[in-house]
């Protein structure tokens, strides 16, 4: 057999390896699509499909080729073992344990190789960019739990440690083992250490109004004047607003206390069958455009400011249109932090979205019920499934490891139902349809949005490496609001970007003051070019341009809310310490 026809028949073995190993990953995809409550990729359906796969063969070559050249070092390499053997690059097998012990090590090796392949071979497929991500989504997925380190028989660390404890460790992570299956979660961190209102979520301030949708939270003031326009915060409802008020020294809620705004927060409740049949209108008429009132009532303020985070930025923008069809502005300026308005650029969740999960959602949910909470952390752990799914599961079960107390992990544990129809409404109007930004497209609360019209002073703000809410996504908010904006992107993701307080003097945020006034390019690509980066928070900025338009001082209130809003109990109230 010539050179020729070894390497064709070296390219054919790649591609059958591939198409086998396909099935495992796209059962990999089902499950994570499953957990995040939309239905099950038909495997038969995509068996079917496998014949249609092409590859761009110089591509396949050229992976073959180096494949090859690296799994022949491997095995001249063999199952040797030495002190001074440098370690593999991977984190998972960074430790001691795996450099000296010769079984793991190769099995560590080999994996990192093909795994290498495989994604190598997923880049390789000719096709569209939404079937390339999802083969590349579920090639991480699959190569995430196959990895030897989720395995006692090959992590030699664990191993290790098991003899050190004389298999302590062992009984310790099956106790862990049956701890998080009882609790329905892997943990993350010792959730035993925290409490909401004790030692996160501590800013003082008090109950002023509830509803059946959420509570709304007035915070005490921290200087002897405030100023005039009070400040409304709106989370996202797919999880608990203290995100906002982790600690003292990282809370942007205390910040914006500390800078002299009158400060009010919505806080969801959290979300039981009695709100199974509640809409997307629900959330808008009886929760933001009701706060906003509540707001307005409480100080006597003809108009505030208000910001909304993630999906509370998506519901406030919604609520400001609304509110705008009726003759109405009473918002003087919003702040969008890593909101999508134009759902065109989702980044990852892109691939679970399409007609058929759509409609299936719809006739699951669309007349009633309840999407878990759980359901949806599961799935935006296993968006990054290395660093929040099999970190704890080797750490936890194998190690016998009690992850240590973070708050931050705490509060990415403590998840929220949300109403079907609520659910239902939004996957079709915004990540499938796009519809937020098509003037007059959808009715919301009878009036028809159109965000032409939410023609105040806006502060739009990006995280360069948000996976939730991609930098593209929030940018795009500059193409469709009217008002007078400026767009700020920061460093790091969607909740360490966003949660970056000035004290710590970490990261850095850019800034574009060289555009003449609205003109913002259509491509986020484009605006960098003219950014100056700056070193630390963008909390500084943010809290200028908030002053700019806050007006005059005044002096603080004495007292939480109003004679006909009086304080019902103590911040962070009850609804926040609701579990799903």
């Amino acid at each position: 057999m010539n050179s020729d026809e070894n390497q064709a028949e070296a390219v054919q073995t790649m591609q059958e390896t591939f198409a086998a190993g396909l099935q495992q990953a796209m059962g990999a995809l089902a499950t994570a699509g499953k957990s995040a409550g939309f239905p099950s990729m038909d495997i038969s359906q995509f068996k079917q499909a496998q014949p249609a796969l092409r590859f761009d063969s110089a591509k396949l070559q050229a992976l073959q080729r180096r494949y090859v050249d690296d799994a022949s070092a491997l095995w001249n390499q063999g199952l040797k073992a030495s002190a001074d053997a440098s370690p593999l690059s991977d984190r998972r097998f960074s430790a001691e344990a795996w450099k000296t012990n010769p079984v793991s090590k190769f099995s560590a090796s080999a994996y990192l190789l093909n795994a290498g392949a495989l994604m190598g071979l997923a880049e390789a497929v000719e096709g569209d960019a939404k079937t390339k991500a999802r083969l590349k989504f579920a090639v991480e997925q699959w190569m995430a739990a196959s990895a030897p380190s989720n395995f006692l028989a090959l992590n030699a660390e664990a191993q290790r440690q098991a003899i050190a404890s004389r298999g302590e460790s062992i009984a310790k992570g099956l106790a862990n083992l049956l701890h998080d299956m009882k609790q329905g979660h892997v943990s993350m961190t010792d959730e035993s250490i925290f409490e909401v209102g004790k030692n996160v979520a501590t800013t003082e301030g008090a109950v002023v109004f509830e509803n059946e949708f959420f509570q709304l939270l007035e915070y005490k003031p921290l200087t002897d004047k405030v100023y005039e326009r009070p400040f409304l915060l709106v989370p996202p409802c797919i999880n608990k607003f203290y995100i906002l008020d982790l600690q003292p020294d990282n809370s942007l809620i205390r910040y914006a206390v500390a800078q002299g705004h009158r400060t009010f927060v919505v806080s969801w409740r959290n979300p039981d069958e009695s709100m199974a049949g509640k809409t997307w209108d629900d959330y808008i008429e009886h929760a933001a455009i009701k706060a906003i009132e509540v707001v307005q009532e409480i100080t006597g303020a003809k108009t505030i400011n208000a910001l909304g985070f993630c999906v509370g930025g998506t519901i406030l923008a919604t609520a400001l249109s609304v509110l705008a069809a009726r003759g109405e502005k009473p918002v003087a300026s919003a702040t969008l932090l890593t909101s999508f308005l134009d759902f065109t650029d989702t980044g990852i969740l892109d691939i679970f979205i399409d007609e058929e999960s759509v409609k299936y959602r719809e006739q699951e949910l669309g007349q009633g019920g309840l999407l878990k909470g759980q359901q949806l952390a599961s799935t935006f752990s296993f968006l990054r499934p290395n660093d929040l799914v099999w970190n704890y599961v080797a750490g936890n079960y194998l190690k016998g490891e009690t992850p240590p107390p973070f708050d931050l992990l705490y509060w990415n544990s403590d998840s929220t139902n949300l109403p079907g129809p609520w659910y239902a409404w939004y996957l079709r109007n915004t990540y499938f349809e796009n519809n937020l930004v098509k003037p007059g497209k959808i009715v919301v609360c009878g009036e028809k949005v159109d965000l032409s019209k939410v023609d105040m002073p806006v502060y739009i703000y990006g995280s360069r490496e948000d996976h939730i809410v991609p930098i593209g996504g929030a940018y795009a908010s500059t193409q469709h609001l009217p008002g007078k904006k400026r767009f700020v992107m920061g460093a790091s993701g969607h909740i360490a970007g966003v949660i970056n307080p000035p004290t710590k003097n970490k990261r850095s945020y850019w800034t574009n003051d060289k555009l003449p006034q609205g003109k913002f390019p259509a491509a986020q690509a484009d605006w960098i070019k003219g950014a100056t980066e700056h070193p630390g928070s963008w909390w500084t900025d943010w809290s200028d341009w908030l002053k700019g338009h806050a007006g005059k001082q005044i002096a603080a209130p004495k007292a939480y809310g109003s004679r006909k809003c009086q304080a019902i109990e103590p911040a962070p109230g009850r609804y926040v310490k609701v579990k799903a």
